[in-house]
Formats: C-alpha cells, sequence, structure tokens
C-alpha cells in the first residue's frame, strides 16, 4: 500500500491518500514503482501523482521526497531514485511526502520549490577567475589533502536532503558544502571572505532555520557529506566577519590646497 501526500497547489490543502500498488517486483526502483501507480491513476481517469525526476542516477538530486519519515527513504547514501522495492516487506504500508521546510515550499503532490538553493549559490558560488580553456594540470598545486577535501564537497548534489532531515529546516551542510568546495582551491581564494559572509547572508535572509548540531543532515545526505564542512564554514565566517569589521576606509585622493 501506497499512501501519498496529494496537494493540487501551494496554497492549496493536502492530505494523505492511499493507493494499492500492485504489480510490482522486488527489482523495481522506488521511482518505477511511482511510475506504475500513475498509469493505473491514469487508466482509471484520476489525477496521476506528481513527482521530480532526472536522471534517475543518483547525482541530480530531483528525485528528492521523504519516505517512511526520511529524506530518500531506507538506506545510507542514496538518493530516491537509488531506493528499490526490495527495501521494504511485503505488505508494508509506505508513506511518501514532500520535503518540509519553509524554504521548499510545495509546488504539487511531492514536488517542491527548491529556488532557494540557487539564490544562495548565485550569491557566492563562484569564482571570478577566467575560466577559458583548461589549464595545464600542474599550473596551480593544490596539496593533496585540500584537494580530496574539496572534491568531497563537491560532491553536494543540492538535493536538500540535509534542511529536510533538520528539525530546524537548516541549511548549513549545503551552503557549507559550497563554500569549502570553491574555498579550499586556490581560485577560490579572492572572493574568498565575500563569498561565505554572502552565502550565510542569503540563507539567513531565505529563512532557513539555525543548525542543531545533532548531525541529521550529513546522516540524510545521499553523498555522505561530512558536517566537517560545517565547522570549517563557521570558522571562516568568523574569520571574515572580523575582518570585514575592521577592514579600514578607503582613503580619497584628493590634490593638495
Amino acid at each position: 500500500m501506497l499512501r501519498v501526500w496529494r496537494q493540487a497547489g501551494p496554497n492549496q490543502p493536502g492530505r494523505f491518500v492511499d493507493y494499492p500498488a500492485t504489480d510490482l517486483s522486488p527489482d523495481m526502483s522506488f521511482l518505477e514503482m511511482l511510475d506504475v501507480v500513475n498509469d493505473g491513476l491514469t487508466l482509471k481517469g484520476e489525477e496521476p501523482i506528481a513527482f521530480a525526476h532526472d536522471c534517475r542516477e543518483g547525482i541530480c538530486g530531483t528525485c528528492s521526497c521523504t519516505i517512511d519519515g526520511k529524506p530518500h527513504g531506507p538506506g545510507r547514501g542514496v538518493a530516491t531514485c537509488q531506493v528499490y522495492l526490495r527495501s521494504f516487506k511485503s505488505g508494508d504500508t509506505i508513506v511518501v511526502e514532500p520535503f518540509r521546510a519553509r524554504a521548499f515550499p510545495v509546488v504539487k503532490d511531492l514536488v517542491t520549490d527548491r529556488a532557494a538553493f540557487d539564490k544562495i549559490q548565485q550569491a557566492g558560488g563562484f569564482i571570478t577567475a577566467r575560466a577559458g580553456s583548461a589549464p595545464e594540470a600542474n599550473a596551480a598545486p593544490v596539496p593533496k589533502a585540500d584537494a580530496d577535501l574539496a572534491m568531497d564537497a563537491a560532491t553536494c548534489i543540492g538535493c536538500g536532503a540535509c534542511v529536510a532531515a533538520c528539525k530546524n529546516a537548516s541549511a548549513m551542510l549545503f551552503v557549507a558544502a559550497k563554500v569549502s568546495h570553491l574555498g579550499l582551491l586556490p581560485q577560490g581564494q579572492p572572493e574568498r571572505d565575500r563569498r561565505v559572509l554572502a552565502m550565510v547572508g542569503t540563507m539567513d535572509a531565505l529563512g532557513f532555520g539555525n543548525c542543531t548540531n545533532q548531525y541529521e543532515c550529513s546522516a540524510a545526505c545521499p553523498k555522505l557529506i561530512s558536517h566537517d564542512f560545517i565547522a570549517r564554514m563557521n570558522r571562516d565566517y568568523l574569520g571574515a566577519s572580523l575582518r570585514a569589521a575592521f577592514k579600514p576606509a578607503s582613503v580619497g585622493g584628493g590634490g593638495a590646497g
């Protein structure tokens, strides 16, 4: 049995609706099961369940939803599209709902608007260094430890599971991953202070909550991004705030009288 949150639109009331799920294989993915249920609804002339998906390979984060109270459902280090029906017992009632966060308003059924993440990224998740043809690999030496950490941070797919898992709907893990990815590399140094201040400020302005330091975020992350990046970002933010507060005012270049 599938118990699904149905909501016609952003400002409409929602409710859970039960649907029988039959003719399934244990080797089906969760999204394939939703396809089968939707085929049955369509044949009966009913509105199919709206859910988002794209790559179905666990690398885009589009498919994000909450399954049995857990972002992305059972398993560790997998996105919703990588969950298979063999993870459930025959006869289970599977409860599916959208990610719950004020900054992620429901569009319809299981689809949420996560444009807030785009706004945070646009606030500072970039570099101004020229990015023409690829430079020679050894032109900008990077210590291996930093390169490995930057790669770990870069695996964030922006799915929002960290927000959905946090009782305060904090986006700290997402922002920390984006800040740390560039902050660990030479190309990211010119905007390092401005980046962390702008991205954290935008995160706060968009209504995300404070970090609870209970690490539900890293536990729910499909890419297993460590909460250690939050500590790294907090250190960068504190340093950038102090430097900004004590930065001397520029002196005008007036001529002698």
